[in-house]
Parts: C-alpha cells; sequence; structure tokens
C-alpha cells in the first residue's frame, strides 16, 4: 500500500514520478489557518483523501502545524473526523471520485472546512454552563405574587365568595363558571369555558369578554406564598407580557384542567 507521510521526501511531479507503481500528487491543505504538505496517489479516492487529513491534523511534532486550540479530551481522538469535514477543490470535493477524474494538478490547494470533537466540546460546554447560570438567576427572582403590581391586589385578602380548594387534587373544569376571583383591578372576575364554542369568556360586572381559545398565546401561573391552595393565573392575549389578563385566588385543583383546556391538548367535556 501506498506509505503515508505529513511531509514528502521532495517535489512530485504531476505524473512524472511513481511510487509503488502509482502517480503521485503533491497537494497542500489548509485548515484552521494551518498549511499541511501531503502526497497523494492520483488514483486516490475523495473519501481516502479524507482519511489522510484526518490524520494529519491529529499530528503534531517538529516541522509540522500544531494541533487545533482547545482542551483536549483524554477519550476523544484528535484530528478532524472525516465526516466533520468539507474538503474543497473546485467545488465540493466528491468522496467517490478520484483525484484524477476531478483534475487535482500537483501542487494544487486543498481548502478544508470543520471542526474537531474536541473544539465543538471546548463551544458547547461554556454555553451549557451560561444556561445554567441563567436558570440559577431565574430561581432567585422575586416570586411573581411579591411584586408591587400584584400585592396591591392580594394584599386584599381572599374574596368573600372565594371557591373552595382542593390541595394536591387535579380536577376537570366543573360545568359551572369559576367565579370567585379578582383580576389586576381588585374587580370581580369570573371564567366560563364554553367547550362547544371554543371560547373562554372572562366576565365582570361590567363586561363580559368572549375570546376564542386560539387567540391565547400562553396561560402561567404561580401558587400564592402562604396560600399555596390558590394560584395567581394570567393569559397572554398578545405578542408580549404587557397583554396578560391576570386572575388571583384560581383554586389549585383546577389550574392543569384549565391549561389544558386552553392550550388545546385535549378538551375536559
Amino acid at each position: 500500500g501506498e506509505e503515508r507521510r505529513a511531509l514528502p521526501p521532495g517535489p512530485v511531479s504531476n505524473g512524472g514520478d511513481a511510487e509503488g507503481g502509482r502517480e503521485l500528487v503533491e497537494l497542500k491543505v489548509i485548515w484552521n489557518k494551518n498549511k499541511y504538505e501531503v502526497t497523494c496517489g492520483l488514483d486516490s479516492t475523495g473519501a481516502e483523501l479524507k482519511q489522510r487529513i484526518h490524520s494529519l491534523t491529529g499530528l503534531s511534532g517538529p516541522g509540522l502545524p500544531p494541533r487545533a486550540p482547545g482542551p483536549a479530551h483524554p477519550c476523544l481522538p484528535a484530528g478532524l473526523p472525516p465526516a466533520m469535514q468539507k474538503v474543497m477543490f473546485k467545488g465540493l470535493l466528491p468522496e467517490e471520485k478520484t483525484l484524477r477524474e476531478i483534475k487535482v494538478t500537483n501542487g494544487a490547494k486543498i481548502m478544508v472546512v470543520g471542526s474537531t470533537i474536541n473544539d465543538v466540546l471546548a463551544v458547547n460546554t461554556p454555553k451549557e454552563a451560561a444556561q445554567q447560570e441563567v436558570k440559577a438567576e431565574e430561581n432567585k427572582k422575586e416570586p411573581l405574587c411579591r411584586q408591587k403590581q400584584h400585592r396591591k391586589v392580594l394584599d386584599k385578602g381572599k374574596p368573600d365568595d372565594v371557591m373552595p380548594s382542593v390541595k394536591g387534587v387535579q380536577e376537570r373544569l366543573p360545568t359551572v363558571p369559576l367565579s370567585g376571583m379578582y383580576n389586576k383591578s381588585g374587580g370581580k372576575v369570573r371564567l366560563t369555558f364554553k367547550l362547544e364554542q371554543d371560547q373562554l369568556w372572562i366576565g365582570t360586572k361590567e363586561r363580559t369578554e368572549k375570546l376564542p381559545m386560539g387567540s391565547i398565546k400562553n396561560v402561567v401561573s404561580e401558587p400564592i406564598e402562604g396560600h399555596e391552595d390558590y394560584h395567581m393565573m394570567a393569559f397572554q392575549l398578545g405578542p408580549t407580557e404587557a397583554s396578560y389578563y391576570w386572575v388571583y385566588w384560581v383554586p389549585t385543583q383546577y389550574v392543569d384542567a384549565i391549561k389544558d383546556t386552553v392550550l388545546g391538548k385535549w378538551q375536559y367535556f
């Protein structure tokens, strides 16, 4: 078989010399600002060249370019794996064709694009750490029920006609409207789920808004501190949080049923 070397012993002309009966071509491989010189048989395929590049990019030592920067993982191979290589010579180099067929000439420049597995890990690890930090910061955020805009409603205490709650139990929506709750203005509000019309009716003393279920972008809720058997809940009616319609003192046993019904996971009949 062909002897594999990072550096050839001397200049090789296109088809002028031969090693073991093979016509050879000298290539300049450029990857990640590193340059490599490699001698290949003209009848080598693109796939075989990729294997050579894999070996070359994993080498280090006197007279050779350094390995790509980044921490090496002890359990992962060095170099640029063929599956992660984009090799270009007058376009993307086809793996199944030989260098002769694609008319590679002596001294041709081969451009290689790709990242080693270690490079990928080095990039992803900080991202994961950053995501964990963001989650930690979110967990440190003040609960919604302590925020000023909600506090002024919650400080009124439970409505006189608040519906009884059952902690630790999930129930289907009742056939009657959910009542005995406040909105963000501190006014009484009731929720009526018109399943046959696929609508949610939000009723106050002044008016009743009839909202198609599909127009509600999201439903969020949070237990009320000190009264965890009740939730504060918001229906997102527009693209931003400014469109949230807040409802307070929702019995906890209905929270999941409300979310599932409005967001369309399944209907409760």
